[in-house]
């Protein structure tokens, strides 16, 4: 499994990938390729990778090898073809010969300042001299290629001959015999030029296929580079935290939404992050409407495929578990398909994980299931789910809005609504600012019941609140 294919889990996932500062195209590749890691030692490695570039980052004795380094990747282009015409020995072409001198001077360059601030063991750009030199004859320790005179002993002379009686045609005011003569002389040396420009491209590649392997491992490298150097700027701009790995609990200090917490700092909004502690197992998950459940799950399953894609974490502290994988049995994902109900999209969502949890350890994230079917047996397929993945190595947390599910499983509940968190009066249209989305422990098997409340607060036909609360007592 790759980044590709959980780009669209959620879109507070896409989100941070689409915020992620890449300078190539072939960085871009390198992202999207990037493996969901399920082992630590693999894992540990890449976050010591990114801590390395982000104290790199903050010191101003870096600012300048920083800068180089950032230059040469935005500079390189995508050469796999070229590479790979390489590799099946082709006869290249000559543009394709002044991409490979580009880029290995780009390299070179990189692992020269990435030397020079210590992290050149990270980035282990292979050496590609030996390329550069053979396409560099003449020492000119510049990126751009040329057919040299030095490549072939005539090739000067016929150049210089070329030119000279070029020169004269261009100045002739004899006959047209004679400027015909001319013509056919600066033809025949024009061929004679081709030529042997066409013996050196074509020994130059069959030279240059030695060192394929050498050039793709540095192609390579300088895409993970840029993604290193892309993951390091956005948790030294984000203040993202490296996760502590080695855990049977995941536990998050002040976890909070990137893409949320961004919409809230531009519209002047309250975000305030939350502590959450996982554990194997089902949590139910209470709260009020509007107290931020479904938030919280898509935050906690946006963090752990950031830490398993080998990004830092959006909280102040981190330790976690790692999974096989991370499900969303979430709203976002429960659209209609196939021309199926919404309900038979989520229980067949939720079908499939259940069977998956039997073989696989997972994170699971479901919201509110089963809501859009009738009361009864919804509670019943809630009871079922929660039973059947209580048996199971996944970790699963599970919004709903049932009382009395009589399971034993832990529970939380979002804290809600508290009526002294501001000095303004309560109005539908800062209601949010009266929320606590703190978690709290709890042993009840009753859910909060506060709709009736939102809907006066919300001024809602006072006629319907009176009746719903008259059916509510009974």
């Amino acid at each position: 499994m790759t980044l590709k294919d959980k780009i669209t889990a959620e879109p507070g996932f896409q989100y941070v990938v689409d915020k992620i500062e890449l300078m190539s195209a072939p960085g871009r590749r390198r992202m999207l390729m990037q493996p969901f890691i399920k082992d630590e030692a693999e894992l540990k490695r890449e976050y010591d990778n990114i801590g390395h570039v982000v104290e790199c980052l903050k010191q101003a004795e870096c600012n300048r090898a920083v800068a180089v380094i950032r230059h040469q990747l935005m500079q390189i282009h995508d050469l796999q073809g070229t590479l790979t015409n390489l590799q099946q020995n082709t006869v290249l072409e000559e543009i394709e010969l002044f991409e490979i001198k580009s880029f290995t001077f780009l390299a070179m360059e990189t692992a020269k300042a990435a030397t020079e601030i210590g992290i050149g063991d990270i980035l282990t750009i292979p050496d590609v001299d030996g390329a550069f030199k053979l396409l560099d004859p003449d020492k000119t320790r510049i990126p751009n290629f040329y057919i040299y005179d030095s490549y072939h002993p005539e090739l000067g002379g016929i150049r210089r001959q070329l030119k000279a009686k070029q020169t004269l045609l261009d100045n002739c005011n004899g006959s047209d015999d004679e400027r015909a003569a001319l013509q056919r002389e600066v033809n025949d040396l024009f061929e004679q030029q081709n030529t042997i420009q066409q013996q050196v491209i074509a020994n130059l590649s069959e030279q240059m296929h030695g060192y394929w392997k050498v050039l793709q491992e540095a192609f390579d490298r300088m895409a993970y580079t840029d993604f290193l150097f892309a993951r390091a700027t956005m948790a030294e701009n984000w203040q993202l935290c490296r996760p502590r790995l080695g855990t049977v609990e995941t536990r998050y200090k002040a976890l909070w939404n990137p893409r949320l917490r961004r919409r809230n700092e531009e519209l002047g909004l309250r975000y305030q992050p939350v502590d959450i502690a996982l554990q194997n197992g089902v949590c139910l998950i209470t709260g009020a409407n509007m107290a931020g459940k479904t938030v919280m799950l898509k935050t906690v399953g946006v963090a752990q495929l950031m830490a398993q894609f080998a990004m830092f974490v959006p909280a102040s502290e981190a330790q976690m578990a790692l999974f096989d994988d991370v499900v969303f049995c979430i709203g976002d994902e429960q659209n209609e398909m196939n021309g199926l109900s919404s309900f038979a999209s989520e229980i067949i969502k939720i079908s499939d994980t259940v069977t998956r949890a039997a073989n696989e350890r997972l994170l699971i994230l479901v919201d509110e299931p089963a809501r859009t079917t009738n009361p009864v047996e919804g509670k019943a397929i809630v009871q079922a789910v929660a039973s059947l993945l209580e048996k199971q190595q996944s970790t699963t947390l599970i919004t709903t809005h049932y009382s009395q599910l009589g399971l034993g499983c832990r529970r939380l509940r979002v804290k809600g609504f508290v009526e002294n968190m501001s000095d303004a009066p309560l109005t539908p249209e800062n209601i949010n600012s009266f929320m606590d989305y703190s978690l709290l422990d709890d042993d009840s098997d009753d859910v909060p019941q506060e709709a009736l409340r939102i809907a006066s607060i919300l001024r809602c036909n006072r006629e319907l609140l009176e009746t719903a609360e008259n059916f509510l007592n009974g």
